[in-house]
């Protein structure tokens, strides 16, 4: 039982995972960016929304289900793409897409993950699909057609990371791609045998090898004892709306954009048949001083109108935060650290604890706001 692990909130669980966690994996998993910043302002901004509460209604029964590019979900959240899942728990991927094909949610495939998207897509239920690039397209169009063939209905396309993201921590830690050992890091290994015996170990007794990014092409693919710096296998600088359009050419389902912060890139991606957007500065991994999601989120929605299923994640650590982002107009949010701690604080079981204490906390906001529907979420459960 999920209960069992005595977390009674996502910082229950936050707790939980980095006392199990190495430094290096745990700080790869919760940092920003350079002076990390961003991060503050994403809570900050979240924070500054207030509700106001409504009194005598009937909310015996709330309906929390939402219907999710273009496809029924019991929740208004699926889970997105985290590409670390696989040096957080043992083939984590996995666990993920189960706890969320239980949940009756969507999951999302990261480019880079640690397992074949194949593997990963036979454990899902609905099942969508996250892509960086590289340098020779016709190989990233390649993982693009796999991704159609395994059964993804979405495409996702990364778009705010143009050129790798300056998290310093990792050159101070090692625990980069490759890791590069040292006194402190090796010491912090040892000290987590936990980690070291139920994730690292697992991967060399069962499959005789360390952990990889799995579909990259061959020629990129490094364990995370080898490689080049870190985020030097995606390139993405030379990515614009023409290779979008390619992209959107190839692709038989419907392809959202993710990343996207300016009004400007909104209408382009709607003038480009792009069927949605998410509304996100990485979970401020990105670049440290951007705005916040949640602040850029109004402006977004008012240039999509309804040419675009707009999306939110970036900082959700609460259902009152799936509240703010659906009230203020979002289809749907993705959900990121949050089931990542799960993941590390008790596998498959602690995503699915994950998941149902922000059900939990999203059926009660929204019985405090009066309403008995995710549908019904405006404008007018905000405060002056």
């Amino acid at each position: 039982m999920s209960a069992d692990l005595a977390c009674w909130n996502i910082a229950d669980l936050r707790r939980k995972a980095r006392r199990r966690l190495p430094r290096g994996v745990w700080e790869y998993l919760e940092r920003g960016v350079e002076d990390e910043i961003g991060m503050d302002r994403n809570r900050a901004a979240l924070d500054a929304l207030t509700f106001v509460p409504r009194v005598a209604r009937n909310v015996e029964r709330v309906d929390l289900s939402a219907e999710l590019l273009g496809e029924p979900s019991a929740l208004p959240f699926a889970i997105g793409p985290t590409g670390a899942a696989g040096l957080i728990h043992y083939n984590g991927d996995i666990a993920l897409a189960r706890a969320a094909r239980a949940a009756g949610i969507p999951f999302t495939i990261s480019s880079a993950s640690t397992l074949d998207l194949e593997m990963i897509a036979v454990e899902a239920g609905r099942v969508w699909f996250q892509l960086y690039l590289w340098e020779n397209r016709e190989l990233s169009f390649d993982v693009v057609r796999r991704a159609q063939d395994a059964g993804c209905d979405t495409l996702f396309v990364t778009l705010d990371l143009p050129v790798p993201p300056n998290r310093e921590y990792l050159f101070h830690n090692g625990f980069g791609i490759p890791f590069k050992p040292n006194r402190q890091n090796v010491v912090d290994v040892l000290t987590h045998p936990r980690w070291l015996l139920g994730v690292i170990g697992q991967y060399v007794l069962r499959e005789g090898k360390l952990p990889q990014q799995a579909n990259l092409p061959p020629h990129l693919r490094h364990s995370i004892g080898k490689g080049g710096k870190p985020g030097a296998q995606f390139k993405q600088d030379n990515l614009d709306w023409d290779g979008i359009a390619q992209l959107r050419a190839m692709w038989r389902g419907k392809m959202v954009l993710k990343g996207v912060l300016h009004p400007d890139d909104a209408l382009e991606a709607a003038r480009r048949g792009i069927d949605g957007v998410v509304v996100s500065n990485h979970g401020a991994r990105a670049l440290d001083h951007s705005v916040a999601a949640i602040d850029a989120l109004p402006a977004v929605l008012a240039a999509a109108g309804d040419r675009l299923d707009v999306w939110f994640d970036s900082g959700v650590r609460r259902g009152s935060d799936v509240v703010k982002a659906l009230a203020l107009g979002a289809k749907g949010v993705l959900l990121g650290r949050a089931t990542l701690y799960g993941l590390a604080a008790g596998g498959e079981a602690g995503v699915t604890r994950a998941i149902d204490l922000l059900a939990q906390e999203l059926r009660r906001t929204i019985a405090y706001l009066g309403v008995t529907s995710v549908a019904e979420l405006d404008h007018a459960v905000f405060g002056p």
